[in-house]
């Protein structure tokens, strides 16, 4: 079987849920760290984790290989659909075979995937008959599914149509939740995939803005969720774009780990994905899945060829991978 190389995974103290006194880049142009001094450590870093993010192989026994990848408005919409923003345009058809060219070298068991507009999409990327695919039932654009090797079993909850907290007459909803269980019996795991709001990446949630008040309470809906889980003595996962820092000391991290131990895989590590950047993309282990997160196993895939940045229209995320032990 093949197996990865081995690479360290660059480490640096977790961000402080302090406001930033730096301006929060744009979603299409994410800012780099502020230190001069690591961009030659990102370089390298950036060599080691396209390398570390080959496959290994998903029959892998025992394991499985669990991604979370944002996709940024994956579409066919023409430009000027009155769902779309003005500036998203579809993809093309070579944009769409580079995506699932990456999709194939990631090779992940589960793969939660955000921003994705209709199964036959997702299909594209994870095709049968190795995969299923599972969506939400939001109706919008900016969906969350579910891509799952074909021979796990798979039960699907009721959607966590909760997240939307916008009253029915708002002009724009937010995205529900994703709620299935994967596999049976003892190493059967709950998967809870999510989009949370953007806009209050590093800022008190008691800051006045909007987009922090919505999220916090959001995290209060995911908090009941894994209190739930927690409550039931279930494995579970939550994860996807939580548009937020987590940190030891982040009154959000602090509200989903307040009933009981929860493993943030991100935890000490910072992205090397657009440049480097802390994680908003996260994979949180709770009840016995705390135990089976595989201590170092995060990867992060990088859009290169060769040595060389993809200059394909790919997304402003990168694919964030970990694997469990199962019992």
């Amino acid at each position: 079987m093949k197996r990865h190389a081995r690479s360290s995974t660059w480490t640096k103290p977790s961000p402080s849920c302090r406001r930033s006194r730096r301006l929060i880049p744009p979603r299409h142009n994410p800012g780099p760290l502020h230190a001069r001094g690591l961009r030659q450590a990102w370089l390298c870093l950036t060599v080691a984790l396209a390398l570390a993010a080959l496959p290994v192989g998903a029959g892998a026994t025992g394991s499985l290989r669990l991604s979370t990848w944002n996709l940024e408005w994956l579409t066919t919409r023409p430009q000027g659909d009155p769902a779309l923003p003005p500036d998203v345009t579809p993809r093309t058809p070579a944009e769409l075979d580079r995506l699932a060219h990456y999709a194939s070298r990631l090779a992940p068991d589960i793969a939660a995937l955000e921003e994705i507009d209709t199964p036959d999409l997702a299909a594209r990327l994870f095709p049968t008959p190795r995969y299923r695919i599972i969506m939400s039932s939001d109706h919008i654009v900016q969906k969350v599914a579910l891509a799952v090797r074909a021979d796990l079993a798979v039960v699907r909850h009721a959607d966590v149509t909760a997240l939307d907290v916008y009253p029915p007459s708002a002009p724009h909803h937010l995205r529900a939740g994703l709620d299935l269980t994967i596999g049976q019996g003892t190493d059967s795991l709950r998967v809870l995939v999510v989009h949370l709001k953007a806009g209050c990446r590093d800022s008190q949630p008691i800051a006045r803005k909007p987009a922090c008040q919505t999220l916090m309470r959001q995290i209060a809906i995911v908090q009941d969720w894994i209190m739930e889980r927690q409550d039931e003595g279930e494995a579970f996962v939550v994860m996807g774009d939580f548009n937020r820092l987590l940190a030891p000391d982040d009154p959000a991290w602090r509200a989903l780990s307040g009933n009981g131990p929860l493993a943030l895989a991100t935890a000490g590590h910072a992205s090397p994905c657009a440049q480097g950047n802390y994680f908003i993309d996260h994979i949180i282990a709770g009840g016995p899945a705390h135990e089976w997160l595989q201590p170092d196993s995060l990867r992060v895939m990088l859009y290169r060829q060769n040595g060389q940045d993809d200059t394909t229209r790919l997304s402003d995320h990168c694919p964030v991978s970990v694997r469990l032990s199962l019992p």
